[in-house]
């Protein structure tokens, strides 16, 4: 039996004056509560994260003026939009040399491009169902997510990619209607340029920009095709005028090998990071530790494939659109799971199409035939759904803002008033590349992966920093076992334990015996 939803039907061209009013309420409304959310508590709520870091160091580099760098060398694994916005917004606001401080100044940007993405969210779903319930519970669902928020806490790419891709999306959807809107083409090129700045925020927004529109123009979704390649053209215009500056500058080499490097990571052909890497922790275990945080976010991902149905059922061209976007997203998040190299921070690239196609469908709950006996439990089904996500996203929003998760910055504050600046501090979390404690601390001290007593010496390194979690999970050069027998020979001096690193500590750690000094650096403090 087949579960007919509606019949097909074109979004209206013009929409009533209080229709736009709504939508303008909901949407400046979606903002202002979404950026409150996210601001309150923004710093302790996250400990540090490494590519906070690298992406903090290049966009201060962005902002002195030339290419993005990172440790004096020209940054190209990444387009260098967002570095040039945190580029903006360091000439706004100031810049501090302190490692935590200049990291949480930069995290509200990431905020407000947050914010900027709950509006976007109302107005699509108003636009796509005219459902002043549906666009609030989609505003809701991404406001409260305790993943969506993880994510927006940092000073990431995903955050502003997103948002572009939105806006991009948003200003496309006429082009898929019937009959095609006035200034077609104008409304064409700036949907491209918008998907064009996050292409050039991200190499991977192909896969939510440029994929789609092939397919779209390939199911013929829009009226008048050419509209469609119009806008892909225009969508990779600013990428193509940013290869030929850095070009004209000499630094195509480098940008090549940057991205060949990136390109094999992508495809699984280097896998020095993410699940599928050598001696990570397997995907489902991680996901079973942290359920307890996130699992209204794995409820959203189980259902984003019920709302697909219900949208490919309902068979309008702006609904089999949004369904073109969200399969491209899970298409890409799914090669990256099984072959690819899968960060958990690519997840919120699918979390948010997610979103938008859930709210989207709600409205489709109640249209089923009166007599269908599926009705009632689809619409209870939906109901529950909602509540469940929303009331498990207030409980992990209130938990992870009511207990601070920064051991990085305590730490930095205790070696401070304690260490001297340059002592020598062996981290194993870091190996051929710096880990998150060579990058946190760097800006002090000497941090080094040094644990053999020949290192040590050569080093004189009488301190030993362990983000236990990291190097218990595996992700750290160092084996735990070796790791565990020199802290055990140590004194601890300092100890926090958050959600991001489990047990942070620090130990004073003796030198060899023959090399050991008279009075070591850092004595005068108390354990």
């Amino acid at each position: 039996m087949t579960l007919t939803i509606g019949p097909t039907v074109a979004a209206p061209q013009q929409l009533p004056t209080g229709h736009r009013r709504r939508t303008a309420l909901l949407a400046g409304t979606a903002f202002a509560l979404t950026a409150v959310l996210r601001l309150i508590g923004i710093g302790p709520s996250g400990d540090l994260f490494i590519d906070e870091l690298i992406y903090r160091q290049v966009g201060h580099s962005a902002a002195l003026g030339g290419f993005p760098q990172a440790s004096g060398t020209p940054f190209f694994l990444h387009p260098p939009a967002f570095f040039y916005l945190e580029a903006a917004w360091e000439k706004l606001f100031g810049y501090s040399p302190d490692t935590v401080t200049a990291v949480h100044d930069m995290r509200p940007l990431n905020a407000l491009f947050a914010a900027g993405t709950a509006a976007l969210i109302v107005v699509l779903i108003m636009r796509v169902t005219r459902s002043p319930l549906a666009a609030s519970a989609g505003a809701a669902l991404f406001a409260l997510d305790p993943y969506t928020i993880r994510q927006n806490d940092r000073v990431m790419l995903e955050t502003s990619l997103m948002f572009w891709v939105l806006a991009g999306l948003l200003t496309m959807l006429p082009l898929i209607e019937h009959p095609a809107p006035t200034h077609a083409r104008t409304r064409a090129l700036a949907a491209g340029l918008l998907f064009g700045i996050a292409l050039l925020t991200k190499d991977e927004a192909a896969l939510l920009t440029l994929l789609p529109l092939a397919i779209a123009a390939l199911l013929r979704l829009a009226p008048r095709r050419r509209l469609l390649l119009l806008t892909g053209a225009a969508t990779v215009m600013p990428y193509t005028v940013y290869v030929a500056l850095l070009t004209a500058y000499g630094h195509f080499g480098q940008f090549w090998a940057a991205k060949t490097s990136g390109i094999s990571r992508l495809v699984g052909f280097i896998q020095s990071t993410g699940f599928n890497s050598q001696g990570a922790p397997s995907l489902s275990g991680r996901l079973l530790a942290q359920i307890s945080g996130y699992g209204s976010s794995y409820l959203l991902l189980a259902a984003g494939p019920l709302a697909l149905l219900l949208l490919l059922q309902r068979g309008s061209r702006v609904h089999r659109m949004l369904s073109v976007m969200y399969g491209c997203s899970a298409l890409a998040l799914g090669y990256a799971l099984v072959i690819g190299t899968l960060e958990e921070q690519a997840l919120y690239l699918l979390l948010v199409p997610t979103t938008v196609i859930i709210a989207a469908a709600l409205p489709l709950l109640r249209k089923a035939p009166a007599g269908h006996p599926a009705r009632r439990a689809v619409r209870i089904g939906g109901a529950a759904l909602l509540a469940v996500a929303l009331t498990f996203s207030c409980a992990a929003y209130t938990t992870t803002r009511a207990t601070p998760d920064d051991g990085y910055a305590r730490l930095l504050a205790y070696l401070n008033d304690h260490v001297p600046a340059g002592t020598a501090i062996s981290a194993p979390d870091g190996g051929a590349t710096p880990g998150i404690s060579a990058w946190a601390l760097g800006s002090r001290y000497r941090v080094g992966n040094w644990l053999t007593p020949t290192q040590r010496e050569q080093a004189g390194a009488q301190y030993l920093v362990v983000p236990w979690q990291v190097i218990d999970q595996g992700y750290g050069a160092a084996a735990p076992i070796p790791v565990h027998a020199l802290a055990a020979q140590g004194t601890l001096l300092f100890s926090f334990h958050g959600r991001t690193y489990g047990q942070l500590a620090l130990y004073r750690i003796p030198l060899p015996t023959s090399t050991a000094p008279a009075a070591a650096p850092g004595s005068g403090h108390g354990g």
